[in-house]
């Protein structure tokens, strides 16, 4: 067993700047700016836009769910975290560059879906070896805190990114940079400023966190890490409490793949949010969910990771169900914050929670079953929630599709032990 690892100021301050890097692209790409702007306008009209995007986001979650424990094995068997998450993040922001380019209406619109696919599986992939990162960074009793901080960070990176969006590129009229609105020039545009941030604010988690080389034969390493895998898979009974926590997080995390796949789709859609009310919107939550990951993260290091995915997942569901009942706009503004300020404590504890319980030196591999079970079901709830919006034409039937998810997750999670999960770990 390795001695217990010290706090490292630097090497935590290198790896949530990552954490706010690369949220930039959720918060616009994903969520907010881009997702609205694809589904009122890039396709024939926005009932088709929100189906198409909900079959890019579930081919999404497919890929994820296929390739995330065996490249996480592979990253642990051969000492390559570092370069896997080089090349994640170098093939995210090249596709988000792209993203500028495709135009309203006609077959632009395939392309477009197309190329944000190939960018939202790298970034989901990046995330397996960042997240793998986690419990070299932080030492055991500080785990919620630095994972806590890291998801703020993250929050407060998509929230100063959107900000210059909306100084720059959105509200002014004209455009800055030469940029107009036609064709939604300056909409699209916005993917540039995301992939420079991505790009610049990533940096230094690749020269300030050391990673451990390991002595590796190439030769014959995929069949290796494929055996190797399947073992890990078997042997997942020996870690029965890993096992639950992936069970519970393969339900409730579908229903955070759909709030925040959607999340603008849905202003726009049903509360006939636009683009300069959507980017508030976008901000605020940025706001609550970076404030509630921040504070939740000392809660999690005193009350323990399970306890603290119970009050979110509660929070969570309270949210999503006045979100679909709401009245008003006014009323989904209050569901919205509240989703805010529960999603970034459930992220942030669900991750420090399976650093406590992962085994040593097999970081990258269960953080690449902690991918699978985030995204193996996730293409339920963005299924749904097209296919509901197209049967009902309306979009709210669709939100009915998450409530479920946070109910029969938290029951799941109930069944985790944590004291002897953290066994495990030292086992």
């Amino acid at each position: 067993m390795t001695p217990p690892r010290t706090f490292d100021r630097r090497a935590t301050i290198a790896w949530a700047l990552y954490d706010f890097a690369n949220s930039a692209f959720t918060t616009l790409v994903v969520t907010f700016v881009y997702a609205a702007f694809f589904t009122k306008l890039m396709a024939e009209d926005e009932i088709a836009g929100t189906a198409i995007w909900s079959r890019g986001v579930t081919v999404t979650a497919i890929a994820v769910a296929a390739l995330s424990p065996f490249l996480g094995a592979l990253a642990d068997r051969g000492g390559f975290r570092k370069r896997a998450l080089l090349a994640t993040t170098v093939t995210c922001v090249l596709a988000t560059v792209a993203l500028y380019f495709p135009e309203p209406g006609g077959a632009d619109a395939t392309v477009a879906i197309v190329i944000f696919v190939i960018g939202n599986v790298a970034f989901e992939l990046g995330g397996v070896f960042y997240n793998a990162f986690l419990p070299e960074v932080a030492p055991p009793h500080m785990l919620g805190r630095v994972s806590g901080w890291g998801w703020a960070l993250g929050y407060v990176g998509g929230l100063l990114c959107m900000v210059i969006a909306f100084a720059t590129m959105v509200f002014p009229d004209p455009p800055w940079f030469g940029l107009s609105a036609e064709a939604g020039q300056n909409i699209r545009a916005t993917n540039l400023l995301v992939a420079l941030w991505y790009a610049l604010f990533a940096l230094p988690i690749f020269f300030v966190v050391k990673e451990e080389r390991k002595p590796v034969q190439v030769k014959g390493i995929l069949r290796a890490t494929a055996r190797q895998l399947g073992e890990t898979f078997r042997s997942l009974k020996d870690y029965r409490q890993v096992a639950r926590l992936l069970v519970a997080r393969l339900v409730y995390n579908d229903g955070l793949v759909t709030v925040f796949a959607f999340g603008g789709v849905y202003a726009a859609g049903t509360f006939r949010f636009t683009f300069q009310e959507i980017l508030i919107f976008g901000i605020v939550l940025n706001v609550a969910a970076g404030a509630g990951a921040f504070a939740m993260g000392f809660l999690d290091d005193e009350l323990g990771g399970k306890r603290t995915l119970l009050i979110t997942l509660v929070g969570l569901g309270a949210g999503t169900l006045l979100g679909a009942l709401a009245p008003s706009a006014e009323w989904f503004w209050v569901a919205g914050i509240t989703i805010g300020i529960f999603a970034g404590p459930n992220q942030s504890a669900s991750r420090s929670l399976l650093a406590r319980f992962v085994p040593e030196d097999k970081e990258n591999e269960f953080f690449g079953f902690f991918a699978f079970s985030g995204k193996a079901t996730a293409f339920m709830g963005p299924f749904l929630f097209g296919v509901l919006t197209e049967a009902f034409g309306t979009q709210r039937a669709g939100i009915f599709a998450v409530l479920g998810s946070f109910v029969i997750g938290a029951a799941l999670l109930l069944r985790v032990d944590e004291v002897e999960g953290a066994a495990t770990r030292n086992a």
